[in-house]
Order: structure tokens, then C-alpha cells, then sequence
């Protein structure tokens, strides 16, 4: 499964309707919004890349928006798989990632938060698996630990322009550090002026003064 989360951020801000609306993370793909890039399949497929902004809708609900969790049957079967595999095997990194990424679908933010947490252990210096955490650390509300996983994540790869775009979102607008998160967008448009990101970044700097202060 293909992840890249871009965190549904506040519901208050006009500019992100569409944009920065949302935060990334790694585990879902290019048709479910953006992720950290963290998912390798159970059987151990490679991780995605990171995405632009949610052609089928966030990873995740923004704090304090009601909505049930997603779930479908296909959904909760896997995570029952996973749940059987890590249990069988605790060091089975992939299949660690791949229930903290279902997790993530199905917005239980702290299942996910453990899972990645057991993947971790095994690999410490996953940026994309960093990355993704911290965008549930995010929407639980936690906005330190978002922050220090989106550091941690980019201190590990200066290239990692999705912890860097995330970073600037919690900055910028829960945080309400303005310059912090527009240095953050900043970086992310000279590391890959390219990139979806850099997109997402000069519409958030465009549209970061009519936001409410």
C-alpha cells in the first residue's frame, strides 16, 4: 500500500482548503492523501514516496472534526492478520509498519502511534516510519512530538521535503509560529522546487497572511 500522508490541519484556515489542509505522512499513496512514505507491504514490498495533496480524501480526520473511522471489511481483516503476525513474530519490522499504516487508515491514532513505535525499535532510522507517527502525533492535538518527529525525520534525510512541508504546518498553524513555519516552507522550495510539497508550500506562503492570526 502506497502512503503518503498530509495531515488534515485545522479547520478554521480558509487558505488550505485544499492545500495545506492537510499534513503528509509516508503510508498511504497518491490516491489517499499523504503520508511519511512508511508503508512496506507484510511481505515485505518497498515503501512508497511521498504525494501531493489528497486526490481520494486525508488519511485522517483533523482534531476535533467529528466522523467515524474508516473501516471495510478488507481493512479490518488485514489488521487482524497483522495483529496474528507480529504476535507470532515480534521483530517482523514490515509487518510492524504495515499495521501501524492500517491503523492509520482507520484513524486509530494511537494503535498506529505503538505500531510505528514497534517498528522503530527493530529500525530506528526510518524517516518515512518517523514521519507518519508524528502526523498522528499531530492529530491527537500532540503538536511537541509532531514536531520532534518531523525534525528527527528530516535531521535523518535533509531531502526529506515531507517531514519539512509537515513541519512548517504545525509551525505555522498550531503552533501559531509563523516564521518558524514559513522557514520551514522555505527550505522544503529550495531542497526540490519540483516537488508536490514545494507546490503546496508557495500556496501556503501566499495565502499564509490572510490566514487568522
Amino acid at each position: 500500500m502506497n502512503r503518503n500522508t498530509l495531515l488534515a490541519i485545522g479547520a478554521g484556515l480558509v487558505v488550505v482548503a485544499g492545500l495545506v489542509g492537510y499534513i503528509i505522512g509516508y503510508g498511504r499513496g497518491l490516491d489517499a492523501g499523504m503520508r511519511g512514505v512508511g508503508a512496506a507491504a507484510m511481505a515485505g514490498a518497498a515503501a512508497p514516496s511521498a504525494l501531493p495533496p489528497l486526490p481520494g480524501g486525508p488519511p485522517g480526520m483533523p482534531p476535533g472534526m467529528p466522523g467515524a473511522p474508516e473501516s471495510t471489511p478488507d481493512l479490518v481483516q488485514r489488521i487482524d492478520v497483522g495483529r496474528r503476525l507480529v504476535a507470532a513474530d515480534p521483530k517482523n519490522r514490515a509487518a510492524w509498519v504495515q499495521l501501524g499504516n492500517d491503523y492509520f487508515d482507520t484513524h486509530q491514532r494511537e494503535k498506529a502511534i505503538e505500531a510505528y513505535a514497534k517498528a522503530l525499535e527493530l529500525d530506528p532510522n526510518d524517516p518515512n516510519v518517523i514521519t507518519d507517527q508524528g502526523v498522528m502525533y499531530r492529530e491527537l492535538g500532540d503538536y511537541d512530538r509532531a514536531i520532534a518527529a518531523f525534525e528527527k525525520a528530516n535531521k535523518l534525510d535533509r531531502n526529506h521535503v515531507q517531514s519539512l512541508y509537515n513541519l512548517g504546518v504545525v509551525w505555522a498553524l498550531d503552533k501559531h509560529d509563523v516564521a518558524k513555519g514559513t522557514a520551514a516552507w522555505k527550505k522544503v522550495i529550495e531542497i526540490a522546487p519540483n516537488s508536490p510539497q514545494a507546490t503546496q508550500a508557495r500556496q501556503a506562503l501566499a495565502d499564509l497572511p490572510k490566514s487568522p492570526r
